[in-house]
């Protein structure tokens, strides 16, 4: 077995901790990377990249089958599975050297593709090395989990890191939750030609925003695709290409019965064979426990990303090896994973977008001090342009003007949101949307300045202000 001696030791190829690894290699570190799966983690393999290279090819298809609003008569689209799984793949490997093992090894990181697991406070072990690092880091992320219903373990069942290798398209797609991977992944395949079900055991959105979940449901429903909320799971049985859900729904039993089945209620921390015992470090069903600078209970250890007990984004997960390097190599001025807000996106159609605190939250803190700017996305020039007006914008801020978090429902609202994140993470008050923030016209950004004008709305036309404005009128 090989001994290293590095500055810095990451377990986990993904991209938390290849934001960390480019960092601190740049920066002179010598660092050693493991990672024992593919290059680029699950975001390039099975998550963002493949789910959104689906989605684009679904929406073109529904473009296609919408057009006659816009004067066009188009003919029902032709899926080819194939050629969509080809495009899905294309995409990764375009994107893949980027994240690969050859830029990495380029940039001066010794990568080790093996497994990894500690063997005590300060050093690191694979089948091939032993690594005695100054600094450590937990990059391994999360995988799909699998809720305890009876019969499950039992059936083939997809996840979001087999559902993009099929061999056919689903004929009928059941989907276990409602939440971002299930909506999109649901709304993609309807598009394609499959049929949908949507099973979730709350409803949508959980209670915590009514408006958008009744525009998404409203989508859905225009879609073909069956939602089923506060609908439980009671069993699933079968066999390949034919599966069964029986589910409580009123109080009632019923069958559900498709050719494939996907799995999306929620994601669980990859913590397990780690040797988190021997290093000392906390953890819990979330994954490790971290403090604000993502640092553990053992100092020389960090984690990052998915496993870090924090948000399960990919953007989250690049800031935190950011935050990584700034904290551990420079240390002046400590970053806080906690400081920045972190936008919140699910790519159906229309989007879901949100950032900052919600409306329930910022009234529990700051009660009647709180308002809510509101317009409906129908009252945008370039959404009626393109007929496509589902939505809304939501804007909410403090009295004084301070802004605490918005959410923007509707097309590219993922894009728009980043306005808002901006914003926030600045200390902007609203006034900023209404004096130098000019958008283009016309542009969805409009809809921003346009909730950011209500707000001055009831003062800046005040029977005062008309008094003033005849005052100032008979200044020669």
């Amino acid at each position: 077995m090989e001994d290293i001696k590095a500055d810095i030791a990451i377990i986990g190829g993904g991209s938390a901790g290849l934001v960390a690894a480019s960092g601190a290699a740049q920066l002179g570190q010598k660092v050693v990377l493991f990672e024992s799966g593919e290059m680029g983690g699950d975001c390039l393999n099975y998550g963002c990249v493949p789910s959104k290279s689906l989605i684009a090819a679904a929406r073109a298809a529904e473009s296609a089958r919408t057009a006659a609003p816009l004067g066009l008569d188009i003919a029902p689209p032709q899926v080819d599975w194939s050629s969509v799984k080809a495009h899905v793949n294309g995409v990764i490997e375009t994107i893949a050297p980027i994240d690969s093992q050859e830029r990495f090894e380029g940039l001066g990181v010794r990568v080790v593709r093996e497994r990894a697991r500690f063997a005590d406070a300060r050093t690191i072990v694979s089948e091939s090395v032993r690594v005695r690092a100054r600094l450590m880091v937990i990059a391994t992320g999360a995988r799909a989990g699998a809720p305890p219903i009876p019969g499950l373990n039992e059936v083939p069942y997809l996840t979001n890191e087999t559902v993009f290798s099929i061999d056919a398209l689903p004929t009928h797609l059941i989907i276990l939750g409602a939440g971002a991977i299930g909506l999109e992944l649901g709304q993609a395949f309807a598009r394609l030609g499959s049929k949908v079900t949507l099973i979730e055991a709350s409803t949508l959105f959980a209670g915590k925003d009514d408006q958008a979940a009744k525009v998404l449901r409203a989508q859905l429903n225009a879609e073909g695709v069956t939602l089923l909320e506060s609908a439980k799971a009671e069993r699933i049985e079968g066999i390949e290409g034919a599966i069964a859900a029986h589910i409580e729904l009123n109080g009632a039993i019923k069958c559900i019965e498709g050719s494939h089945l996907l799995v999306a209620t929620g994601r669980m921390p990859n913590i397990e064979d780690l040797g988190l015992e021997a290093a000392g470090v906390a953890y819990n069903e979330r994954g490790v426990t971290t403090d604000a600078h993502l640092r553990s209970s053992n100092r020389r250890v960090y984690a990052l990303g998915d496993v870090a007990s924090r948000e399960q984004f990919t953007h989250a997960a690049g800031l935190h090896g950011s935050l990584f390097v700034r904290n551990a190599l420079f240390k002046l001025s400590p970053g806080r994973a906690d400081a920045a807000p972190i936008p919140r996106v699910i790519y159906t159609e229309p989007e879901y977008a949100a950032v900052g605190l919600s409306e329930a939250q910022a009234r529990a803190r700051w009660g009647d001090r709180v308002r809510v700017l509101f317009v409906p996305m129908h009252d945008n020039d370039r959404a009626q342009t393109e007929r496509a007006t589902q939505g809304f914008t939501r804007i909410i801020v403090r009295s004084n003007g301070a802004i605490l978090g918005a959410v923007i429902v509707g097309a590219h609202a993922g894009e728009s949101i980043a306005t808002v994140a901006l914003a926030i993470a600045n200390k902007l008050k609203i006034a900023a949307f209404t004096s130098s923030f000019v958008p283009a016209y016309p542009t969805r950004a409009e809809i921003l300045k346009r909730a950011a004008g209500q707000f001055y709305t009831a003062s800046l036309f005040s029977p005062r202000t008309k008094l003033l404005v005849r005052l100032l009128a008979q200044i020669p």
